[in-house]
């Protein structure tokens, strides 16, 4: 083969390159002489060119090169060859001098500006919020803290994690949107420095937030954390509470001792797999708690019931017309849901569900009351359930452990995983641990091939619970809620060839993906670190609704319920809410609201209503379900 010809162009290009990889000094040779190419040719044209210039060709070539030196900053003097040696080498050390304390300038404040896109300066504020580390919940976080001080002034968030504050600041403002009056504040470096954690300023904080990654073995950072912290105000009188999260039991011990005295430890898993197994039973339930966390709707507060000091419990469900009345706090200690004829006492404090602090106003409801609507007939029996657990994780023997507790004589519960030989380990032990709870029965196969689906008679179970599993190693976060989507995809499908509902409640990682789940009208989501987020964004503006919240979420407490409208009012009647509050009353639990069957696939509340007007007049159907605070 002939060997091609070498243009000329490109051997010239090629000895220029070369010329370059020799270094600064071939460089800034280059640049000289491109310089004199230019400026020299200019000079001798301007000076030709003008009409009062030298006439003697020596004068003219003087000018030329006073012009260029000029230009160049090299003088410009003329005479004898040591004058004019001597006075470009003064105007090279100005030029050196110049542009070495340009560069020092430019160096150091590059420096200042790099440092402070690090995020590594001191936090100087008073009783701002503090959230370590970095999860999906702190996007339901820092959005809750926003809506909570969106009336206050000089309100600030400092968020100290070990990423880049750049990427910090851009995943917030897309995630959660304009911060309003509230300074939103990024400081980036591991949470588990004494050292990094001071640039939060927590001495001067308000409270401090600790976040666990999303890593399933980030409780043992968290507990670091805590004894970071703990370093970083060592000799501080006052130090400011701390809410924690931890996902496994195990840690809360630990985390608890590290967060001090006043500290608050939530475990995420248990309260998500408590919240899972409920909504399992009645779907519609995580909406119920989203609405009773979050800063845009009703919330709880503690407010005093002197006017009713003496009188029963019962009778302060049907004394604030535009509020709920749900327990009472008695030396600190809450009750929720206690018997109709408690006496309140008038050191008692009342819990309610209220649009505001300022809205729960005593008035007497009585007068909305029509006791000929009311239901008087008794509860149905409880049946054995049968429950389909697709996929499993981590939380999942939570949620087993739940239903043994709950579930009735006969129950069953089948699971359905593709898991390697440890996941059958810990299925069939959980099974065995069961005593005389539901029979627990594993099915191999894949949850995201639709002949695994088709081989269950899915619409014989009375509830369907999905689970993403745990992302192995190296696996992005968002894979679990890929195959979950798959999933209900498939479940979907099966539900419109048979034309029948499924009560389906599952489990998603990400909040942004609720949106694309394809549900029918009997799902409910549950966003495993969304309730997390909300809670700790709640105590952390009121520390006495921590011990309510811990009551809500135990596993044998009373909690928020969902019943079948029928067990309290007539269907077919139009009557008052209050009607169901007194219903409610003669069962021995709270009704704070209700769940509309109409409704239930109106975007955002999806039928229910959150505590409305006693006076609210509505026809009720045998579809609809009431909300309540009780007991199972």
């Amino acid at each position: 083969m002939a060997q091609r010809r070498t243009v000329w162009g490109d051997r010239v290009r090629y000895w220029f390159d070369s010329t370059l990889a020799r270094g600064a000094s071939a460089l800034v040779g280059w640049m000289a002489l491109l310089c004199l190419a230019v400026v020299v040719p200019v000079s001798a044209l301007v000076v030709w060119t003008d009409p009062h210039a030298p006439r003697s060709l020596p004068d003219r070539l003087a000018q030329v090169w006073r012009l260029t030196g000029e230009t160049l900053r090299l003088g410009g003097t003329t005479g004898t060859p040591l004058r004019v040696t001597m006075s470009v080498l003064l105007a090279l050390v100005a030029l050196l001098y110049v542009s070495t304390l340009v560069g020092l300038i430019t160096t150091a404040l590059t420096e200042r500006l790099t440092a402070l896109r690090r995020g590594r300066s001191t936090v100087l504020e008073q009783g701002h919020v503090v959230v370590l580390g970095w999860s999906e919940q702190v996007f339901t976080v820092v959005g809750e803290l926003l809506a909570a001080n969106a009336n206050q002034r000089r309100a600030a968030v400092a968020v100290l994690a070990d990423r880049d504050k750049t990427t910090m600041e851009e995943a917030l403002g897309t995630k959660v949107g304009p911060v309003g009056r509230t300074r939103l504040i990024c400081r980036s470096g591991p949470t588990t420095d004494p050292a990094v954690l001071t640039l939060t300023s927590p001495a001067t904080a308000g409270v401090v937030l600790v976040l666990p990654r999303d890593e399933p073995d980030a409780d043992a950072e968290v507990v670091k954390t805590l004894l970071a912290l703990r370093a970083a105000l060592a000799g501080v009188t006052h130090r400011p509470p701390v809410v924690v999260a931890v996902r496994d039991d195990r840690y809360r011990l630990a985390a608890g001792l590290a967060a001090g005295p006043g500290g608050v430890v939530l475990e995420s898993d248990s309260v998500t797999a408590r919240l899972i197994v409920q909504a399992a039973r009645r779907p519609g339930l995580s909406l119920v708690h989203q609405e009773l966390l979050d800063f845009a709707g009703d919330e709880f507060y503690l407010v005093g019931g002197e006017s009713l000091t003496g009188r029963p419990f019962g009778d302060a469900l049907l004394s604030y017309p535009t509020s709920s009345v749900v327990g009472l706090v008695r030396g600190g200690t809450p009750l929720l849901n206690p018997p109709p004829h408690t006496t309140i006492d008038a050191d008692d404090l009342l819990i309610v569900i209220s649009r505001d602090d300022d809205t729960a106003w005593p008035g007497e409801c009585g007068q909305w009351v029509d006791k000929a609507a009311m239901a008087s007939g008794p509860e149905a029996p409880a049946q054995p359930e049968r429950i389909l657990l697709l996929g499993w994780n981590r939380r999942a023997p939570l949620m087993v452990e739940q239903l043994r507790r709950r579930a009735r004589p006969g129950s069953v519960v089948d699971v359905v995983t593709d898991g390697g030989a440890a996941t059958v380990r810990q299925v069939r032990a959980c099974g065995a641990s069961q005593g005389t709870g539901p029979a627990l029965t594993l099915h191999r196969g894949d949850v995201t091939r639709p002949e695994t689906l088709r081989r269950l008679d899915v619409h014989s179970y009375d509830s369907v619970i999905v689970v993403g599993e745990d992302p192995a190693s190296g696996q992005s976060p968002d894979e679990p809620d890929n195959r979950t989507l798959v999933t209900l995809l498939l479940l979907r499908e099966l539900q419109e060839l048979s034309g029948r509902e499924l009560p389906v409640v599952t489990e998603l990682v990400d909040d942004r993906n609720r949106a694309l789940a394809p549900l029918g009208p009997g799902a409910d989501v549950i966003i495993s670190g969304k309730l997390i987020g909300l809670l700790m964004a709640q105590i952390s503006q009121n520390r006495h609704l921590a011990a309510v919240f811990e009551e809500l979420f135990s596993a044998d407490g009373a909690g928020i319920r969902l019943r079948p409208a029928g067990d309290y009012v007539l269907p077919g009647c139009e009557t008052a809410f209050a009607t169901v509050v007194a219903a409610a009353r003669g069962r021995g639990e709270c009704a704070i609201g209700y769940r509309s069957h109409d409704d239930v696939s109106t975007h955002p509340g999806y039928g229910v209503r959150v505590n409305p007007p006693k006076s609210e007049r509505r026809q009720w159907t045998a579809a609809d379900e009431v909300i309540v605070v009780g007991t199972d």
